[in-house]
């Protein structure tokens, strides 16, 4: 999932300008940000709230507890938050038995003078902020997590192993002379591995950016995607504007999407056509990826753009702003 919250310079407290989402499944956590400006909230607030929303209400099963479970069956969290104005960020990265994941993202970048911590040590660091240790396992999660037990492993993220990953459940291992096979398109579900991202853009020019996401379902224990990297997963600059992405994050990282996107609205870009500039990138190198990314610069322009493979041709997402009486759901053709 991905968002805008843009509030023209001049306004008042209250945001004036459009919230963008691409799911009506997260259409709260739309609502709880856009609700945050119009009390007066900061920027910071705004994505705090609003990531954090979709993580207590599980959206689609891609943010939160209880979803993607990884190999052992465990559900870890990866989040970031990105301040414009001062180029900060805060990130957690397979963060583990604690729920709000966005929110201790925002206490690693106000209370330490770090920008990402990680697994078990990032859990010992939320404790001392504050934060309930929990589990974050729940029946959805050990359900799905057997069910693909029980389906030999299948799909999985190992390649040139033994035993065979396409075929056969671990423990892998390297094998003593490797045969590298060109990697095949899994079956996978286009939403194995989503995310929330937001892009806030406030009356002061302030813009903000953030993410949250349970990762890829069976992923590799330890596996850290492009959610959580600053450049990658959202990226934040008030002096040209935001971008967010969502998809592979395996692949997407590499290009750093989200930076790049904003680098091209800087010299004026037109956000639509950044956004499909990255995309295009991204597809010389690898043509059958999943991913789609969304731009905002500081005038308030949007624009979105996706990769199109076969089940995903077109990238849908909510607009909901003032000028609206309800969110209006947008498309963009993927290219």
């Amino acid at each position: 999932l991905l968002l805008v919250v843009l509030q023209p310079a001049g306004a008042a407290s209250a945001a004036a300008l459009p919230v963008v989402i691409n799911t009506w499944a997260f259409k709260k956590a739309a609502d709880t940000a856009w609700g945050v400006l119009q009390l007066g909230g900061s920027e910071l607030d705004a994505v705090e709230r609003g990531c954090g929303q979709c993580e207590i209400d599980q959206c689609d099963g891609s943010v939160g507890y209880g979803g993607s479970p990884d190999e052992s069956g465990e559900t870890t969290l990866d989040a970031m938050i990105m301040n414009g104005n001062t180029m900060e960020v805060g990130a957690v990265a397979d963060l583990r038995h604690v729920k709000n994941a966005i929110s201790v993202a925002r206490k690693v970048m106000e209370y330490t003078k770090h920008t990402l911590l990680v697994g078990e040590s990032a859990s010992l660091f939320a404790v001392r902020m504050g934060f309930p240790y929990e589990d974050l396992t729940t029946q959805k999660s050990l359900s799905v997590y057997s069910e693909w037990l029980n389906q030999s492993c299948q799909p999985n993220y190992w390649k040139n192993v033994i035993p065979d990953s396409s075929k056969s459940c671990g423990p892998y291992k390297r094998p003593e002379k490797v045969t590298y096979k060109e990697e095949q398109i899994s079956r996978r579900s286009y939403h194995n591995h989503d995310t929330i991202g937001m892009i806030v853009i406030g009356g002061s020019g302030t813009v903000v950016s953030g993410t949250s996401t349970n990762g890829a379902v069976h992923k590799i224990p330890g596996r850290v995607g492009d959610s959580p990297i600053a450049g990658a997963g959202s990226y934040a600059d008030s002096t040209a504007g935001g971008a967010a992405a969502t998809g592979d994050g395996d692949i997407m990282m590499r290009f750093l999407p989200s930076y790049q996107a904003v680098e091209y609205m800087r010299v004026g870009t037109d956000p639509r056509v950044a956004c499909q500039k990255v995309i295009s990138r991204i597809q010389k190198y690898a043509p059958k990826f999943f991913g789609a990314v969304i731009c905002a610069n500081t005038t308030g322009s949007y624009g979105a753009a996706c990769n199109k493979i076969p089940g995903f041709t077109q990238f849908h997402f909510m607009v909901s702003s003032p000028l609206l009486s309800h969110p209006t759901e947008q498309v963009v053709d993927c290219i």
